[in-house]
């Protein structure tokens, strides 16, 4: 066995039934792997087995958020460093082979060699409600537009007198009439059958709407209560807002600042340029459902925000075209949600500082030099639009010395 003082670091390969566990020490020497059952026992084996090596840097573990999920949370409950691995690059395993201690190895030497840093989201809070919910939320809405899909799609076969009566309706009356209506007659009727099934198909979409409309108010009432301010911006609705918590997850801190949210969301600009053009685009990379959302925000926003219209004719009268103006507002909406979603409660009223410091004859670049933080970041405080106690302590502090010595 190492000894003691030797840091060790720690890579894990999951799968479903087991999990295979190997450890090198801080100078990338190979000191052990074994093989443990995904259970609760077997968890409590793998932190022993980890921590029997020596202190213990951080663990890499593949799939966080699938078969790794519990495992990375009985570590983090052991005050372990738990760090996500992404899987090998192909043309490496194809020359080193692949086999369960080579990929637990592999997800040690990840973390050595710093390849490995991203922090996985913890799962254990009420953002993990929200995936869950949207979860369901989504399968259904998937299943009821399908049954909608073959509605349609049987009527367009389906006997005369039922194309009469029920393809002039809307969408909605459509659903209502057929499950209302009571079909007769023999099974090997073609038009009765049809009705049958028309009906049957009608009778699912309503269950389904129902059972989105209580997803719906499920995650509206999480919201309420998680990040009340979030849904108050312009454009962010019930659908957007959980989807950009769920991206984040229930940790927020492992986004060390706004730069890296956009990156995480996909519109971090990134270069794009070519012999005489020089430009920057968006990046593709990121989760495509919070770019989804965030495209959304900015459409409502071209829209109905007045703001965002007169930022529109301007950079159409720069020469931007629609898509490079949208590509901007995305990354300034990143910036103002990613506030918002580090701060989600409500933000105590500060407007006792501005009054202070205005009675003080003092500026806020001068405020923000002397506790040496940006201007803006001191003006958000005063107008209660970031929750900082902190900083709002340090700046009483600071704006109640400067008046002692005023008085003195």
């Amino acid at each position: 066995m190492a000894n003691e003082t030797t840091n060790v670091i720690a890579g894990i390969d999951t799968h479903a039934d087991t999990h295979h566990v190997a450890v090198i020490n801080e100078y990338g020497k190979p000191l052990a792997d074994r093989e443990f059952l995904a259970v609760g026992s077997g968890y409590r084996k793998i932190v022993e087995f980890i921590t029997s090596y020596g202190p213990v840097t951080a663990v890499g573990v593949e799939g966080t958020g699938s078969y790794g999920a519990e495992i990375a949370r009985a570590l983090r409950g052991e005050g372990l460093s738990v760090l996500e691995v992404n899987r090998p690059n192909r043309a490496a395993r194809r020359l080193k082979g692949k086999s369960d201690p080579l990929d637990a190895y592999q997800a040690a030497q990840s973390v050595l060699d710093g390849r490995a840093t991203a922090i996985p989201k913890a799962k254990d809070g009420p953002v993990e409600c929200l995936r869950i919910l949207r979860a369901g939320r989504t399968s259904a809405v998937k299943a009821r537009t399908a049954a909608i899909n073959q509605i349609k799609g049987l009527l367009v076969s389906a006997p005369d007198d039922l194309r009469a009566k029920y393809r002039g309706l809307g969408t909605s009356a459509m659903i209502t009439a057929l499950q209302r209506c009571r079909p007769s007659g023999h099974i090997a009727d073609p038009e009765y059958v049809c009705l049958l099934t028309l009906k049957a198909l009608a009778t699912r979409c309503q269950s389904l709407t129902a059972e989105v409309d209580a997803a719906d108010a499920a995650l509206r009432e999480i919201l309420d209560t998680y990040a009340p301010m979030l849904c108050d911006l312009p454009g962010v609705g019930t659908e957007v807002a959980s989807q950009l918590l769920v991206t984040v997850g229930d940790n927020p801190d492992r986004l060390g600042n706004e730069a890296q949210f956009a990156a995480l969301v996909g519109v971090a600009p990134i270069p794009a340029s070519s012999g005489k053009t020089t430009r920057h685009r968006l990046s593709r990379g990121g989760d495509r459902n919070a770019n989804r959302a965030l495209h959304q925000v900015v459409l409502v926003r071209m829209g109905s925000c007045q703001r965002t219209k007169d930022y529109v004719l301007k950079r159409t009268a720069e020469g931007k075209s629609k898509r490079e103006t949208m590509r901007c507002l995305k990354r300034y909406a990143a910036r103002e949600l990613y506030r918002q979603i580090t701060n989600p409660q409500p933000a105590p009223s500060n407007a006792d500082l501005r009054q202070m410091r205005t009675k003080l004859g003092l500026t806020i670049t001068t405020a923000a030099r002397e506790l040496g933080h940006w201007p803006s970041k001191i003006s958000s405080l005063e107008r209660g639009l970031v929750r900082n106690d902190a900083l709002a302590t340090s700046y009483r502090q600071w704006l109640t010395q400067q008046s002692t010595q005023d008085e003195s």
